[in-house]
């Protein structure tokens, strides 16, 4: 009787488990991976997990970083491996950046091919040449978590789909006694000769093999340990080694390493594994990496993929992402799904998972560590992601945020040089860009209570980091209050930023009751005044002797002491503190007719010609949305006085700069912060500067949302009237009470509730 009660119990427990997984809406449908990897979006179209360390994606092309001994321009189009404008796949690798504007990673790339064995990828032009495969976007398939297309010149279909920490291929091959996996252990992403620094495999039994690669690019001494596992025994393998002659060569040539044998290391390989295939059989390969070891490796496949087939493992990636996406439920026509689900999509892929399934991970002293009571995640681009992605953790993703900051802790604590992350993956700092905002996404997540670490050590990381003085001109900008022109080529754009960041650290401050410290950091967060010349309105390089730059044009991008903008974006670069910058352009209506002529100018080719981050699908004018520093400008109009002027320029830019198709994206997604931009401005609200509780509000493009929330409560947000013409906000109640100066708290989000926007055609001023 007792087992008996058991049973029903737990029959009872799977019925109630059942019926709330039913609740779910099926929103994984309205993602399409595809939309971003045209142009400049650099998104990647494969498989993964949310926040997965497995990026399972195709490359189109095998472009080399250098080109004659300088940089080749044309590799900027691969950042994410995958072109939509090419017309050949040479492979499927297993790590990513998904919309970056630099990358490393496309480890571990895998084809299948039948026929004659070539090793070689092979050219676009010409792809019988080498393994490579003609293919059609015909038949080709995105989803959350899922990839197909078909592979016209081996008439293979290749499928794959990802776990946190596995990829998995499936091949399904015509009837063939010449069948092959390649695995290209020489493939790359932004790759050049020398890069492999070494790679070892080992053929463990007749289906599973194990190894490692290091490799030398954005991040020097990056180590990935892979294990990988066929569900059918190959009956033969070999490699070939591309190293070239060697003065010493040991006496490992005693064997013929070339065929048949277990254990190969050096820097560039290639193997391959020959099969017999039936037509229309279907060879499965999961594939596991770990940053820890190959033992470590094979734990996490068996752990997270065991002897689960293909499809098992592509229905449990897409429940998780289906839950994911749930946590936000909008309402709207098929086109604003896809863009909202999408953006969300793109917006839980990065940060990634940097710890094994046992809590393990290599840190930045090359030591392994354990995660304890956290996962440990990688891949920060934080000079993109503070402004809008982190804030949106901070209400959608509170708890992964605050294992984020924990991640960022660890980062300092195992750096040699004591600072936090500025753009970090796999066990390094890049140092990719500029500004130190990993202060900034520390100290919002603890002023919003999603950090249950220690917050005074936090905060001193965060002022150990900014007083850094040999780096990026900090030393200067203590002594100076800016950085010099002579010193930096980016002096103006680093002050700015440096100075929003000190404002951050001081409301950490503040939060703690540091007095002393928030006393130094809100009077250095006022630097950016040092910059601006009045007598023209903008921000402009100063000499060291306190005169500014003689030679000076605010609309270019090149030379003018700024990275990836020009002054008539990052003049507006005081989040901070825009009733101050109001003042000093001259007044509300002063600055308001600034914004305007932002808007509605003209900006030539010619200015932002010598910048590949920039062109002429994300401007608006003169507003660059397609890069980051200028994505809060639109928002200033609330302080202006001219609310319904920030209403209409948010919708024009939804609906100029998004769009549910492969070229939507009007610039590099930045793992995410473009993504990010879009959901929170299509739900009304936006935070200009993170650090503070407020939220400046917009215009909804969306008809009704839920925000399903980690603490149990819901938001609702409803848009009455809501239309492309009805874009001016007439009346906001919250909880039926009227909101008059366009400002949202965080917790009036977190706390639950109505936040209900009336809309009108008519501007109401």
């Amino acid at each position: 009787m007792k087992n008996s009660g058991i049973s029903i119990f737990l029959l009872f427990l799977s019925f109630s488990l059942h019926l709330k997984a039913q609740q779910f809406e099926k929103l994984y449908q309205y993602v399409n991976p595809l939309i971003g990897t045209e142009k400049m979006g650099h998104t990647y179209p494969g498989a993964t997990a949310p926040f997965g360390a497995v990026q399972l994606s195709p490359e189109t092309d095998t472009i080399s970083y250098e080109l004659n001994g300088k940089y080749n321009g044309d590799v900027y189009k691969y950042c994410a491996g995958y072109r939509y404008e090419d017309k050949t796949i040479v492979g499927f690798s297993s790590t990513h950046f998904s919309g970056t504007g630099h990358s490393d990673l496309g480890d571990f790339l895998v084809m299948p091919t039948v026929g004659k064995l070539q090793l070689n990828p092979g050219t676009a032009s010409n792809p019988e040449s080498g393994y490579r495969s003609r293919f059609s976007h015909q038949n080709e398939k995105a989803e959350a978590g899922y990839y197909k297309v078909k592979l016209d010149d081996h008439h293979i279909l290749a499928e794959l789909t990802a776990t946190t920490r596995v990829g998995v291929h499936r091949y399904t091959f015509p009837k063939s006694d010449q069948a092959h996996i390649i695995l290209d252990l020489m493939a790359g992403i932004y790759n050049y000769e020398g890069k492999n620094v070494w790679t070892y495999v080992r053929v463990e039994n007749g289906n599973t093999i194990t190894g490692y690669r290091q490799t030398n690019g954005w991040a020097r001494t990056r180590t990935v340990y892979f294990a990988m596992k066929f569900s059918k025994p190959f009956k033969s393998y070999g490699q070939k080694n591309y190293d070239g002659k060697q003065v010493y060569n040991g006496f490992w040539r005693k064997f013929d390493q070339t065929k048949n044998f277990p254990e190969i290391a050096g820097k560039n390989l290639k193997m391959y594994f020959d099969f017999d295939t039936n037509e229309n059989e279907a060879i499965e390969v999961k594939l596991a990496i770990s940053p820890v070891s190959q033992v470590n490796a094979l734990e996490n496949l068996e752990k997270e993929v065991g002897n689960l087939s293909f499809d098992e493992v592509k229905a449990k990636t897409q429940e998780t992402w289906n839950k994911e996406l749930n946590k936000i439920v909008i309402k709207g026509s098929e086109t604003e799904k896809t863009n909202f689900y999408t953006a969300m999509y793109h917006t839980f892929i990065n940060p990634t998972t940097y710890t094994d399934v046992n809590g393990e991970y290599k840190g930045l002293d090359q030591n392994i560590h354990k995660a304890e009571g956290f996962t440990n995640y990688t891949t920060f681009s934080i000079w993109d992601t503070y402004r809008a992605l982190h804030p949106f953790f901070n209400i959608i993703q509170p708890k992964r945020n605050g294992d984020m900051v924990k991640s960022m802790m660890a980062h300092y604590n195992q750096f040699s040089m004591k600072m936090l992350p500025i753009w970090s993956h796999y066990a390094n700092d890049n140092w990719c860009m500029s500004g130190y905002h990993s202060v900034s996404v520390v100290a919002d997540a603890i002023i919003k209570g999603n950090y249950n670490g220690d917050a005074k050590a936090a905060l001193m990381a965060c002022v150990e980091t900014a007083n850094k003085r040999d780096y990026e001109g900090i030393g200067q900008y203590i002594d100076l209050g800016y950085i010099p022109a002579e010193k930096s080529g980016t002096s103006v754009s680093n002050t700015l930023e440096y100075a929003y960041d000190d404002w951050a650290i001081a409301q950490l401050a503040k939060h703690l009751g540091e007095t002393e410290i928030y006393n130094q950091f809100i009077k250095r967060s006022e630097n950016w005044k040092n910059n601006f010349d009045k007598t023209i309105g903008f921000m402009r390089p100063r000499l060291v002797d306190g005169s500014f730059k003689k030679d000076f044009n605010a609309l270019s991008t090149h030379g003018q002491g700024f990275i990836e903008g020009n002054s008539w974006n990052y003049s507006f670069f005081v989040p901070q503190n825009p009733d101050e910058l109001i003042k000093m352009m001259g007044g509300k209506k002063k600055f308001a007719s600034k914004l305007d002529e932002l808007f509605t100018m003209h900006l030539p080719d010619e200015f932002f010609a010598d910048t590949e981050d920039i062109t002429r699908e994300g401007i608006i004018g003169g507003y660059v949305h397609g890069n980051e520093p200028a994505h809060h400008v639109a928002y200033f109009y609330n302080w202006a006085g001219q609310p319904w002027k920030t209403q209409a320029q948010i919708r024009r830019i939804l609906e100029m700069q998004y769009k549910a198709t492969p070229d939507g994206l009007g610039g590099n997604d930045d793992t995410g912060q473009m993504s990010a931009w879009y959901i929170l401005s299509s739900l009304g609200f936006y935070p200009v500067a993170p650090g503070s509780e407020d939220y400046a509000i917009g215009s909804p493009a969306v008809n009704h949302a839920v925000l399903n929330l980690e603490n149990g409560k819901n938001f609702e947000i409803e848009a009455i009237n809501q239309s492309s013409k009805n874009v001016y906000v007439e009346k906001i109640l919250l909880n039926g009470k009227e909101i008059k100066n366009f400002t949202l708290k965080h917790s009036d989000i977190m706390n639950g509730g109505k936040l209900s926007f009336y809309m009108s055609a008519k501007a109401r001023k």
